[in-house]
């Protein structure tokens, strides 16, 4: 297990951390933390009321000698790895992350307002959950999906709730939720057209 490469790179980061964050007028920090499986480096600004926002954790696979970073794939529901080969797509992959955090933040500010609005909608929406979460599959205990049915009180509308759990390495739970609203003459339709290609459906493969 050799940690040369995680050192040399760490020291080189730190280096360029500031001309990764000044465009943005902005001070990133980064924290190495080499006692763990995969040794990581994880990056983040602080906040004004003292707190880390982390825009990109970088891991170090010890016995293969590559960093990676890891994202997750909502195509295939599970975590994908982008291995980096050198310095170059390292510094690259940092940037991109700070860059999409910020640009993330900006659209946030932006709709702030839209966002108050929706919410507010969506309170006032009650819906009559007819089953519990029911859970369609799951995967040891790093992958698990869960869905609920229930009907919108007001219209007679059918809303199917789909919630996405992932676990990753680091113990982190992110969760998805999205909702999907019908009508009775619709679910009939989405039900036909389901069962009629079940067939040609392709399990999860989590090899």
């Amino acid at each position: 297990m050799s940690m040369e490469w995680f050192d040399r790179i760490s020291a080189e980061l730190q280096d360029h951390l500031e001309s990764i964050c000044e465009k943005y007028d902005q001070v990133g920090h980064m924290s190495i933390d080499r006692g763990a499986k995969h040794p990581r480096i994880e990056f983040f600004v602080e906040t004004e009321d003292d707190e880390r926002d982390y825009f990109c954790t970088l891991c170090f696979d010890p016995y293969n000698v590559e960093f990676y970073i890891e994202s997750f794939d909502f195509e295939y529901d599970q975590m994908s790895r982008t291995i980096l080969s050198d310095i170059e797509e390292i510094i690259d992959a940092v940037h991109e992350s700070f860059h999409m955090y910020m640009n993330d933040d900006d659209e946030e500010d932006y709709d702030e307002s839209q966002d108050i609005e929706e919410d507010n909608v969506l309170e006032e929406i009650d819906v009559e959950w007819e089953t519990p979460e029911v859970t369609a599959f799951m995967h040891e205990d790093e992958v698990e999906v869960t869905y609920q049915f229930g009907i919108i009180q007001e219209t007679g509308d059918g809303v199917l709730k789909r919630i996405n759990r992932i676990k990753t390495e680091d113990d982190q739970l992110i969760k998805d939720e999205t909702n999907f609203i019908f009508s009775k003459e619709e679910a009939s339709t989405i039900i036909a057209m389901i069962a009629s290609h079940m067939d040609s459906l392709s399990e999860f493969d989590f090899q």
